[in-house]
Order: structure tokens, then sequence, then C-alpha cells
């Protein structure tokens, strides 16, 4: 039979046997009852437990709205516009409003790549900046002793609008609310001292409830306070499918279990391998995005089975520390090692996979030309990945595919007690 695979920006066509194929996993998308534009302006005439945006500000006030850069598929030139206007008539002028990309610890975006962001009518009418941590301002700190530092103009502004798309999270349970805020314009200590829970066991994806990660950058957040959300989901084409605004908390909440009920699917046994995709770009743009759609699916593979990760990388690795750890030859016990004596951002993406490649084997297929990758196997094409994962298991391997592998959380329900897992 024959599946495609996002890759980049196109998609890859790949033979594979009938005998052992378990399904194709990912997401349920549900078609929207109406446009892009219409469900956010829904969303923002009736936002959840907040006044409408028209409403909360005043001409006066000096307004940021921090939205997402292109490592992340939040469209902002469809979601910055109906925001805009919504601050135009409460009176608020377009010279008082300034966008700025949440960068985190992210490269800055250049001038090209943020009109393509944000189209170039909207750069064109407001101030949109890159986040910069060399400008960062102390707030305080939180109860787990996280100090909070924000980009300057953040801090200093009238109103905070956070605007994102929520999808699964690896450690902080899901992407989207504050997490704009914290750890989108933090400084580096805020984000490293904030994502050092992410070794905790109830750091995970899905996982909001206790989760320290979130409640510590819901905590920073609020310090430094945010007034407002837009926030939406987005399918594999990176179209709106469903938008909530108002309230940091509760609005986010909304779309977390929106996506809890479409995004985690039932995979009815084991697997000895995974063919998996982050779902293209920009979700494979570099490895250290890739990484989560790994993180995802491998809940699925029994130990010792094989994950074949599909991901362009176009980008390469996306981080200077993770690059070099992931290929300093240690082995992943090492890297475990290392990040539990010093948590060190960058190095925590490669501690994360090194944790999955002491129960599976990984086998890369990217544009990265490295080889000796710690816990990884690089190939230059998919094709000679999947090759060799079947080649590796022998056999008639009971396998999965995953073709949007960030946006996809599997339950494995096991043969001996039905339970989930």
């Amino acid at each position: 039979m024959e599946i495609f695979l996002p890759y980049g920006k196109k998609h890859i066509g790949l033979k594979l046997p009938e005998k052992g194929y378990v399904g194709t996993f990912q997401p349920t998308t549900l078609p929207p009852h109406a446009s892009e534009t219409e469900l956010i302006e829904r969303a923002l005439d009736a936002p959840i437990a907040s006044f409408p945006l028209e409403q909360k500000v005043t001409p006066a006030m000096g307004v940021v709205i921090i939205t997402s850069d292109n490592t992340r598929p939040c469209p902002n030139s469809v979601l910055l516009p109906p925001v805009l206007n919504r601050l135009n008539a409460g009176g608020v002028p377009d010279e008082n409003i300034t966008v700025v990309i949440a960068l985190g610890l992210h490269r800055a975006m250049s001038d090209s790549e943020l009109k393509d962001s944000v189209g170039q009518e909207i750069f064109n009418r407001v101030n949109v900046v890159n986040h910069d941590i060399n400008k960062v301002v102390r707030v305080g700190s939180t109860r787990l002793g996280t100090p909070v530092e924000v980009f300057q103009p953040v801090e200093k502004a009238d109103f905070r609008i956070c605007v994102g798309n929520v999808e699964f999270h690896y450690f902080a349970g899901f992407s989207g609310g504050v997490k704009a805020l914290i750890p989108g314009v933090a400084s580096p200590l805020t984000i490293n001292r904030n994502h050092s829970h992410m070794v905790e066991h109830a750091a995970s994806a899905g996982s909001l409830q206790n989760n320290p990660v979130r409640q510590d950058l819901e905590e920073a957040a609020a310090m430094v306070g945010v007034d407002f959300i837009l926030n939406v989901i987005v399918d594999e084409d990176h179209k709106v499918i469903k938008a909530a605004a108002g309230n940091s908390k509760q609005a986010h909440r909304l779309l977390c279990e929106h996506l809890e009920n479409t995004g985690i699917v039932d995979v009815p046994q084991v697997l000895d391998l995974a063919i998996v995709s982050p779902g293209g770009a920009p979700k494979d743009i570099n490895l250290y995005q890739a990484q989560k759609a790994l993180d995802n699916c491998a809940r699925a593979v029994r130990s010792g089975g094989v994950i074949v990760l599909a991901a362009e990388c176009s980008e390469g690795y996306g981080n200077e520390t993770f690059k070099q750890w992931m290929t300093s030859g240690k082995s992943p016990n090492d890297l475990l090692s290392d990040l539990r004596q010093k948590f060190i951002l960058g190095g925590h993406k490669a501690a994360a996979i090194g944790k999955i490649a002491l129960r599976h084997k990984i086998l890369l297929a990217s544009a990265l030309t490295d080889d000796g990758l710690v816990g990884i196997k690089s190939y230059p094409n998919v094709e000679s990945a999947v090759k060799a994962g079947f080649a590796l298991l022998g056999g008639e391997p009971l396998y999965g595919i995953f073709p949007y592998g960030a946006s996809t959380l599997p339950k494995v329900k096991t043969s001996n007690t039905g339970r989930l897992e």
C-alpha cells in the first residue's frame, strides 16, 4: 500500500507492506462550521469570562500583542487583523500598538520573515519587533523560585494580549495561553529555571493538573499581567478550526479540553515500529522542534522497538547548545546524568531524546548531514530510514503511522489488562 507523509513543505510517498499494518493515527479533524475569520470574530464577540476587547481598552493605553515566531504553526496574518480592528474600535490608535514576536531563545526573525508572518499590511501598520533577551526587567520570583524577567516593552505596556495556537506540549502539557509571555518573552534565566521542572513526573504532554512547569509559568505571567488572549487550534494545513478569546486561563482551558477530545488517539495494541512525521513545516523546521513528535509517539512503541522520525530539519538543529549535546559523542545515559547534575536549556531537549533512545531505536530521516548523533541513526531520506527500520526488526513487525505526530497523543490499550496507558 502507499501512504504520503508530510516532510518539510511537501509530502513523501512510501510503499509499505499490508501485513503488520495496525493503522494510521492522527487527530480527529472536525470540519468547522464557519470560515477562519468568522471563527475568530465569533470568539472576539463572545469572550470567555471577560468583557469584549474593545471595551477593555482606552485610547491612551500602550498595547502589546505577543505572538508566535515562525517555529510555530500560528497563523499570525489571520489572527492579528481582527485584534487590531477591535483595539481601534476601542479608541487605541495604531501608533500605540506593538506586536512582539515571542522568540523565547530562538533566533531573531528577519524583516522579510516578519512580513511573511504577520502580513505586509500589519507590518506597515504597527510596530513589529522581535523579543530581545538582552533587554529584560525583573518583576519578582515565583513560589518555586523562578526569577521573573521579561522583555522591557512588554513589562512597560498598559495592556497585554497573548495570541497563539494550542497543541500538545511535551512538558508544559499544552502550548498556548500565557506561554506566549512566559517563556515567550522572558530572559534565559527565567526560561531555564521554569523548564528545569520538566524532569518531574507530572510535567508531561496533555497534563495540566499539578504540572509544575505550567503552574510556574502561569504564576510568573500573572505577576506581569495578561489582560486578554486569542488562542486557536489549527488543522494539518494550519487553518483555524477552533478559536477562543478572553480570560487567559479559562479561554485556554476550553481549547485544551477540545484538543484532548480530538488529539488523544487510541492505538489498539503496542507497536514494534512507528513511522512518525511532526506534520511537515514548520513543525519539522529543525530537530529542536521535531523532538516533540518523537516524544509523543514513543508512547505507542514497545521497549526495544523502532521509531522512524521523518523530519526535514531545513534549519538544522535549531539551538547551538542542543547541537553540541547531540554531537557530543556521549551516551544517552550520559546526557540524562549531565542534565540531572545541572539543568541546561538546549541540553534538556537532547536529554529528552536520550531518554527515548534508552528504550527505542531512533532512525532519523532529515537534511542533517551529521552522523553519530546521540541515540539516533541518521538517514538521507525517508525511504531508506523506513527500509532500515523494517530490516532491524525482521519478520512482519506491527507498525503504525503518525503523519501529524506533534499534534497526536497516542494511548495504547494493553492486551492483558485492557487499560489505557
